[in-house]
């Protein structure tokens, strides 16, 4: 029996489902969720299927998270999208359900659940719940509004198809999501929107790019930096690709201060390897697109050096 099978077995045993997600959520993760509801939703009806996380502002055109009691917990069927370790998800609730199921598309360096199904070479999970309907479209039905947030999960984590994860087969279920009644250039215009503090930050970025001869780059936002631009809810992961954009540059790090002084770095690569990197620092993540933490200016130092030295290796 395949894990798709598995999975929906456990999906028609359970009469709750919850569905959680990562903490600081992307398209991908709001929309492998959220159009998995949808999903869910439309092939059962009478089941109860709900949705977990803090809802940010700037997400709301994808949908918003539900109130759950911890009672709606006991007899649950939990499903965790997207999120590649388990102190990263969003609602430490999620492991008091009656069974545990992970759908990801990370490097599987911290397996938990009853049932995984984890495929890193896929381009985001919104992918791979496509995949999951498609493989049972008999028992399944996929709503227009399902397609939108699976097509809007997709185009974010692949930056718009630029990113090396992007496969024929992707660009394959891309192809089949916009068959449905749903606007794929609204939902590209919004993806590609960003307001007038993020446009801000942008040129700050830009302007403040530390960039080494082997082609590694840097920044750190510090709490002082960021607080003119008056960000509130919103992150500042729209900002993280931007150095990819300029020629020279081959690996790039952003740390990113957070409230308790600790930086929290986004770090990306066009080449080099950079997954083992961000585990040293208690991170983790794709070949090309990890994350990491920091405790302090002494240690970000110690990366930049080690980044630079991988860049140069790499070379």
């Amino acid at each position: 029996m395949s894990i798709q099978d598995q999975i929906l077995n456990a999906i028609k045993k359970y009469q709750t489902i919850i569905i959680h997600r990562h903490k600081r959520p992307d398209p991908d993760a709001i929309g492998s969720q959220m159009g998995l509801a949808q999903i869910i939703q439309a092939s059962f009806p009478s089941k109860t299927v709900l949705c977990a996380g803090k809802q940010y502002h700037g997400f709301d055109w994808l949908g918003k998270t539900d109130e759950i009691s911890d009672d709606q917990y006991k007899e649950a069927l939990v499903i965790v999208v997207d999120t590649a370790n388990q102190p990263r998800v969003d609602d430490d609730r999620y492991s008091k359900g009656k069974m545990l199921i992970k759908i990801d598309h990370h490097p599987n360096d911290d397996a938990f659940g009853d049932l995984m199904w984890v495929v890193p070479e896929a381009s985001s999970t919104s992918e791979l719940i496509y995949d999951f309907f498609d493989a049972n479209q008999k028992e399944l039905t996929l709503p227009a509004e399902g397609a939108r947030l699976l097509y809007a999960g997709i185009v974010g984590d692949t930056g718009r198809f630029m990113y090396p994860s992007t496969s024929p087969h992707t660009l394959a279920v891309a192809s089949k999501l916009t068959t449905y009644d749903f606007s794929a250039s609204e939902v590209n215009k919004i993806e590609d929107e960003i307001d007038i503090p993020l446009a801000r930050l942008s040129a700050y970025v830009y302007e403040n790019l530390t960039m080494l001869d082997s082609g590694a780059a840097y920044l750190v936002l510090s709490n002082d930096v960021l607080e003119p631009f008056k960000l509130g809810d919103d992150s500042t992961s729209a900002v993280v690709p931007l150095p990819g954009k300029i020629k020279e540059v081959m690996s790039w790090a952003i740390f990113v201060q957070q409230k308790d002084g600790t930086f929290r770095i986004r770090l990306r690569s066009k080449g080099p390897a950079i997954n083992e990197l961000a585990k040293k620092y208690g991170g983790g993540g794709h070949p090309l697109a990890s994350g990491a933490v920091v405790e302090n200016e002494d240690q970000i130092k110690d990366f930049v050096k080690d980044l630079n030295d991988l860049v140069t290796n790499n070379k």
